[in-house]
């Protein structure tokens, strides 16, 4: 396992983080491992030297930090992981249940604190930008965390870059923890962050961490065309299918697939060798559901793409509309 810096933070990531959000209950969502389904994806992701877990309290309604909580304490050396959350999303329709207010934050952290089984969340994301909420007032709760001990850094997750830049701004000028992580769509099928948010992120010392690095799995080579229902995750989440629907997107994946046969590795290897070669890219969020996408994501690392790899790999991509940035009414009471 190789390690970097996340951002100019002095927290040390892992080049690969195991995304959370496939283990809780699939009460919540049929493709999601329970508990004992999800123990052997933690206690290999530690031995193969992954020390970031990225979850939300969202994730099958807080149970997928239950799971994370139980089988990081059982398999991980506490000092040496980064246990990552997300706040924002409401679990009910009522009122203060979800947003980015001081009341719903203070109150979402200590949940997640409960269910995690830690006295301390190493890092606090923010899942969306809340609109309704003043971003002071949401920095300020986030520096309030901070201060008390409850969290140690701080970080950010699918919004524009001005706003991203605005809320650096702000913590800046009060004095207050500022954003070390962004947490993005940004994949070889979806590149339209490298506009300006990524730019940002380098300019700034941001890490990013980008979440879909596999674009829900087309860049693993799990479908055989556009709109594919053929895997469970696909036929019930669909997401994809919002996402990724332009004809050149397909391109993309063949692309991978012709470069990986070359090669004589996995397209998921390839996709995500391309993503660490981008110097502003921390660690690639990857959820497993098979303890080989662990291994395939680990062995990633060890990949060094040619220039003219590179170039087959990025050849077909054309602009897309913004994606990712999806906001619930979190007026509905």
């Amino acid at each position: 396992m190789q390690y970097t810096r996340l951002g100019h933070s002095g927290l040390q990531v892992s080049r690969i983080t195991l995304g959370c959000m496939s283990y809780g209950t699939p009460d919540w969502r049929p493709w999601v491992l329970d508990a004992e389904a999800a123990k052997p994806f933690f206690r290999s992701a530690v031995e193969l030297g992954i020390n970031v877990f990225d979850t939300a309290d969202m994730y099958s309604q807080g149970v997928s930090e239950e799971v994370t909580g139980r089988w990081l304490k059982e398999f991980a050396n506490r000092d040496e992981i980064v246990v990552a959350t997300k706040v924002y999303f409401p679990h009910s329709d009522g009122p203060n249940r979800g947003g980015l207010s001081r009341k719903h934050i203070q109150q979402a952290a200590e949940l997640s604190l409960r269910r995690l089984g830690v006295e301390t969340i190493d890092l606090y994301q923010i899942h969306r930008l809340d609109h309704l909420t003043p971003i002071e007032e949401t920095l300020a709760a986030l520096n309030n965390l901070v201060e008390q001990g409850k969290v140690r850094y701080i970080g950010a997750s699918s919004m524009y870059a001005y706003e991203l830049m605005r809320a650096l701004s702000v913590s800046e000028r009060n004095g207050w923890a500022k954003f070390v992580s962004m947490q993005n769509h940004y994949n070889l099928i979806y590149r339209e962050e490298e506009r300006e948010m990524l730019p940002l992120c380098a300019e700034e010392g941001i890490g990013v961490l980008p979440w879909s690095p596999l674009a829900r799995g087309m860049l693993a080579g799990t479908r055989t065309t556009l709109g594919d229902n053929s895997t469970v995750r696909s036929a019930t989440d669909q997401i994809d299918q919002i996402f990724y629907t332009e004809s050149s997107d397909w391109d993309v994946v063949d692309a991978v697939k012709s470069v990986a046969g070359e090669r004589g590795e996995s397209p998921a290897r390839i996709a995500l060798a391309w993503l660490l070669a981008n110097p502003v890219v921390s660690s690639p969020i990857v959820g497993a559901t098979k303890l080989a996408h662990l291994e395939d994501a680990v062995a990633a690392i060890g990949i060094e793409l040619g220039k003219e790899e590179l170039s087959i790999l990025e050849a077909p991509y054309r602009p897309h509309a913004v994606t990712g940035l999806a906001r619930p009414n979190l007026t509905k009471s």
